[in-house]
């Protein structure tokens, strides 16, 4: 396997090249077009200078001069020509890369649960179980699944919508891609019985990974019309699902290669994932129209005269502000909070499912591998897509009966958490591995339809300057999610010190009664959020 790996470095140095190569002939190619003079020397203002109308809601303050306006009417309708699409294949091109890359993001990330087995029987040997061989409790293992991930996350999520604001949405996507992709690559090579070093990786592949919905959910609102914004959500949130799909593959890549060598092929997908981004991603439609937020630009006002604009602080509050106006709307707090009980739920289900089916039925691991695969790709992506198609139906008749759009939008999250109590509790207290699979698959299709329908609502009531930072703060309610589990890991450590190691009942509890409370603690904040009115959007 050695050959593998010195592949997979050769690969990740020769894809950081193409993203160099590419972002280069990007800066180089607009760089030209902002410094080349305009052949009429009384209309040689700059590009970017001519539209700055576009980038100030206040009308500027106006000083002497007069000017021909024509140039600058033709200037603000070349920049509005990228027109957001509405047809299903359009909307499929554009979100095939970004899809690939949080598929790679949530496979990086989720392999881990799979990868450890904490059972007293033969199985649990170094060569396919990642705490053996690196030699991390329950406790440890929680900690690593959740908090060890989010410690840099939480806070890069911030930072990552704000750059998604402001910079290249695409190069932000392909550099945090290879980034995560290195780190995973690292996990192979850590050495046996040293956990810091799977520590450290999995910090670094938290960071990371944090870039990448900020820039794709806003790449998605700038390029697909809104009345199809749920449906491409869900598409593109379907690669949790599909990245869940491949995670629970890990267990029959595992005991055919072992745990070092299914890290290293995760790893070698995210390399291509980015690199399929760089090539088929769209480019930002804001790069070529953005502004130096310090400059002081002359622009042509409808009167011919030249207007001064300040464009500083008036025009682009700092990071901290659009938090604060962000967290002041109170249909958002709702919303948030919602989504912070879901994330709850989700990820307890993802970090100790697998755990706990090994020792529920420790004879149908291999059934389990292909089945959870299967339920989680097939019915998680369903009842994604087709939660955001009823999402955008219900906010298209919401809105023609006079109501607000988004309260349509909220009722399939609302009803897709009072579901999925009964479903889950029935999973985790099922008595035979068939029944467990089937009230799971039930649970996959009523629960997994919050995602698009919710980060609509959320990227509706923000103006389009703030939504990376909204989203970031989205990101962030999911990384303080992580708690969750990682307290859960706590208590059962606790518990099964004073019986048996690995008991299986103990963890059916645990994981019934916080999963289930967190879907109907979310059904009541997303509730709340439906029946508080929604603000005008926040334009900076």
């Amino acid at each position: 396997m050695a050959i593998l790996r010195t592949y997979n470095a050769i690969v990740l140095i020769l894809a950081t090249l193409v993203v160099v190569v590419h972002d280069s002939k990007t800066v180089s190619t607009f760089a030209s077009a902002f410094t080349t003079p305009m052949v009429n020397p009384q209309r040689g203002m700059q590009r970017k200078t001519r539209i700055a109308l576009l980038q100030s809601k206040k009308p500027p303050r106006i000083e002497t001069s007069s000017q021909d306006d024509a140039l600058l009417s033709k200037d603000i309708s070349q920049s509005r020509s990228i027109k957001p699409v509405s047809s299903l294949g359009q909307i499929f091109a554009i979100v095939l890369p970004l899809l690939l890359v949080y598929i790679s993001n949530q496979w990086s990330r989720s392999s881990l649960y799979y990868l450890v087995d904490f059972s007293t029987s033969d199985t649990a040997n170094a060569f396919t179980a990642m705490n053996v061989d690196i030699g991390f409790s329950e406790a440890q293992y929680g900690a690593l699944a959740s908090v060890a991930f989010t410690a840099l996350y939480a806070i890069a999520s911030l930072f990552a919508g704000g750059f998604a604001d402001r910079y290249d949405r695409k190069l932000l996507t392909i550099g945090s891609t290879l980034i995560w992709s290195a780190a995973t690559f690292a996990t192979a090579l850590s050495t046996s019985g040293d956990y810091n070093q799977v520590l450290v990786a999995r910090i670094l592949m938290g960071l990371a990974a944090a870039f990448t919905t900020p820039s794709a959910y806003t790449l998605i609102r700038d390029l697909v019309s809104k009345e199809r914004a749920s449906l491409a959500n869900s598409f593109y949130g379907s690669g949790v699902y599909l990245g869940g799909g491949l995670s629970s593959l890990c267990i029959l890549l595992d005991n055919k290669v072992g745990w070092r060598s299914t890290y290293d092929i995760i790893a070698s997908f995210g390399v291509l994932s980015a690199i399929l981004a760089v090539a088929l991603l769209p480019r930002d439609p804001k790069i070529g129209i953005e502004t130096n937020p310090n400059d002081a630009m002359n622009v042509m006002d409808k009167n011919g005269k030249t207007a001064k604009v300040d464009n500083g602080k008036q025009n682009n509050p700092s990071q901290l502000s659009d938090v604060v106006d962000i967290l002041s709307i109170p249909k958002i707090q709702w919303l948030f909070a919602g989504s912070f009980f879901r994330f709850c739920s989700g990820l307890c289900i993802g970090v100790w499912a697998a755990p706990y089916f090994k020792l529920a039925f420790p004879d149908d691991s291999s059934s389990y591998a292909v089945t959870n695969a299967l339920i989680v790709g097939l019915c998680g992506v369903t009842s994604g897509v087709v939660g955001g198609w009823f999402a955008d139906k219900a906010a298209i008749r919401a809105r023609d009966s006079g109501m607000d759009s988004n309260t349509g939008r909220l009722a399939v999250p609302i009803l897709g958490s009072l579901l999925a109590v009964p479903a889950w509790y029935f999973t985790a207290h099922s008595l035979t591995f068939d029944y467990a699979m089937a009230w799971l698959a039930i649970e996959y299709l009523v629960a997994e339809c919050w995602f698009g329908p919710t980060v609509a609502v959320l990227q509706s009531v923000v103006g389009k300057s703030q939504g990376g930072t909204a989203q970031g703060l989205f990101t962030l309610t999911g990384a303080l999610g992580n708690l969750a589990p990682s307290l859960l890991g706590i208590v059962y450590g606790q518990q099964t010190s004073l019986g048996e190691r690995g008991n299986g009942e103990i963890l059916s509890n645990l994981i019934a009664n916080a999963v289930c409370a967190g879907y109907l603690l979310s059904a009541v904040c997303f509730t709340m959020s439906s029946a508080t009115k929604t603000p005008g959007k926040i334009e900076t």
